[in-house]
């Protein structure tokens, strides 16, 4: 018995259920005209995910089951598996699979494994199932599970492969994170060795707020065959045919559904493409992240702070992918302490791009507030206060261009200034997101000469590049005079941030103590201004946002 899966990984909105359930009904449409006899979709495609506290509004709830009833109602001539949310007799919610035959839903499967780790606090809202997940179709038993069941390895996934299951399909919601799909791809390929069966792993694709989801569906064989891939990063229908002999075993508490008589299947060919590289996969990544947030939010055009640096030119580069360059601004803000070369990198850079752009210089208006603090300053050294005057000038000049024309200030901070302090409130953190928040800062210049290469052209000039990384609010000022070099910086912020390594674990693997000291003292007291700083995209394992919750008020002491 041969059956057809597609699996439809659709970039789902959060709360637009009219707009998902158009794209449920478009795929279901294709899938059948493919011949497919399963198509199966995301976790929670119906509401988006995650929904958040919309899932306390007894009304989303509501509307989420009246959308739900109306997909089943056009579900013709194939099973399909939509993620919804459910409401039990009590009141109580589950995060739920409706396998939909015939106009009606057939089964729901509620999800028992609720992830409460990183970006994940289902346990707020859901409460964990208890049900198999098992319907039989032309005689092969099928099971369905919801993305943290197959991560357990003791749940209803390893019942389902008990009871012998033919194939499994699993609907996730999972986020990007660099490496992921590797790990992803182990994972079900070992379920499938495993159950002996075909494991169809299906998940969600696109941007929500700072998580972003890669897609990269896949199908793999009893033999750990990967039979059928998704696209990274983009909606697609992929599919696979599963050849597995009627089940002689009768599973008492499984829906039956009868025969689809599907004769004649179209021919298709399988896609399996090439898995993206460690620093494409990062790129696109925030490309999506950057675009769906823009998109979904109903802006149109972006403004960007261009400072002539390696930081602000990535941006500009990620915002003309995400958007198109006809929508992204620079406007370069100059003093007296901004060198020739960087406005001129800034002009040359906006040039290169194609991006509308302007110079404002705001050295007067920098001595206009000087001079009216003068009577309170007078005597005392120019200093942090003078410097973040003219970050905070330059925050005012990029909001009043927003209010203006309804433009979306994207900030230009990377993680290794985000977690040391090195960046301004109400200054360069100024604005709707953080593009680059979560990453560190030599992996800004990798990702800057990607740029360049994807273009087969200096689009970000190499002056950038070899030009001592510098905020340009004093004379002759460069990064590094206050902070370690960035090569020794980031690796301690990955020790310390990403993988939450004490003092003295650091300093027996060859850190320094004086750097050391100074990093995590300066991580550990900026998180009053983190707190502050807008959404950005999800990259590293741990990123500051929503898998970062320390408390404001700490006094705990690392060393």
């Amino acid at each position: 018995m041969t059956l057809r899966i597609a699996l439809a990984q659709i970039n789902a909105t959060v709360g637009d259920l009219v707009g998902n359930k158009t794209k449920v009904v478009e795929f279901c449409a294709r899938a059948k005209a493919a011949g497919a006899d399963i198509v199966a979709f995301p976790e929670l495609c119906v509401t988006g995910y995650p929904p958040e506290d919309l899932l306390l509004k007894e009304h989303f709830i509501t509307s989420n089951l009246k959308t739900l009833k109306e997909i089943a109602s056009g579900v013709r001539g194939i099973v399909a598996v939509v993620g919804f949310v459910d409401r039990g007799k009590t009141g109580e919610l589950y995060n739920a699979a409706a396998v939909i035959h015939s106009g009606k839903v057939r089964l729901v499967y509620h999800k028992q494994a609720l992830p409460n780790y990183s970006v994940f606090d289902e346990r707020r809202y859901f409460t964990p199932g208890d049900r198999d997940g098992i319907f039989v179709l032309n005689g092969v038993p099928v099971g369905v599970s919801i993305c943290e069941d197959i991560w357990v390895n003791d749940g209803a996934v390893a019942r389902q492969a008990k009871a012998g299951v033919k194939a499994l399909i699993n609907i996730s919601s999972s986020p990007y994170e660099a490496g992921k799909r590797a790990e992803r791809l182990k994972l079900v390929s070992s379920w499938a060795q495993k159950a002996g069966a075909y494991v169809c792993y299906v998940n969600l694709v696109g941007g929500q707020d700072e998580i972003v989801f890669d897609g990269a569906s896949m199908v793999v064989s009893p033999s750990r065959k990967l039979l059928t891939a998704g696209m990274q990063f983009s909606e697609d229908l992929v599919m696979a045919d599963m050849n597995a002999a009627p089940s002689k075993k009768t599973f008492r508490k499984a829906v039956v559904l009868k025969s689809l008589g599907v004769s004649e299947k179209p021919k298709f060919l399988p896609a399996l493409p090439e898995p993206l590289l460690p620093i494409d996969e990062v790129y696109d990544a925030l490309v999506l992240g950057t675009h769906d947030y823009i998109t979904k939010n109903g802006f149109q055009k972006v403004l960007i702070g261009l400072s002539g640096g390696i930081d602000s030119s990535l941006v500009a580069a990620i915002a003309c992918d995400a958007v198109g360059a006809s929508n992204v601004v620079g406007i370069s803000m100059p003093t007296k302490f901004n060198a020739e070369g960087t406005k001129n990198d800034a002009r040359q850079l906006a040039q290169n791009l194609g991006i509308q752009f302007h110079e404002i210089p705001i050295q007067l208006v920098l001595e206009a507030n000087l001079k009216l603090l003068e009577p309170f300053f007078q005597g005392l050294p120019f200093g942090l206060a003078e410097e973040n005057l003219q970050s905070r000038i330059r925050g005012n000049i990029l909001m009043a261009f927003s209010n203006k024309f309804g433009w979306l200030v994207l900030t230009t901070g990377n993680k290794s200034e985000m977690a040391t302090g090195y960046c301004t409130l109400y200054g360069d953190m100024s604005g709707g997101y953080a593009v680059i928040k979560d990453i560190l800062k030599m992996k800004v210049y990798a990702l800057s000469q990607l740029v360049n290469d994807r273009a087969g052209c200096e689009v970000i000039p190499r002056s950038v590049f070899d030009r001592a990384p510098s905020a340009e609010l004093r004379e002759n000022q460069t990064d590094q005079d206050s902070l370690p070099p960035y090569p020794e910086l980031d690796a301690l912020l990955v020790a310390y941030v990403e993988e939450h390594h004490s003092f003295k674990e650091m300093l027996k693997k060859g850190a320094q103590e004086p750097a050391l000291r100074k990093v995590i003292s300066l991580v550990d007291r900026s998180e009053y201004k983190r707190r502050q700083a807008p959404p950005g995209v999800k990259i590293s394992k741990r990123a500051f946002g929503k898998d970062w919750r320390l408390p404001l008020t700490n006094h705990y002491k690392a060393f």
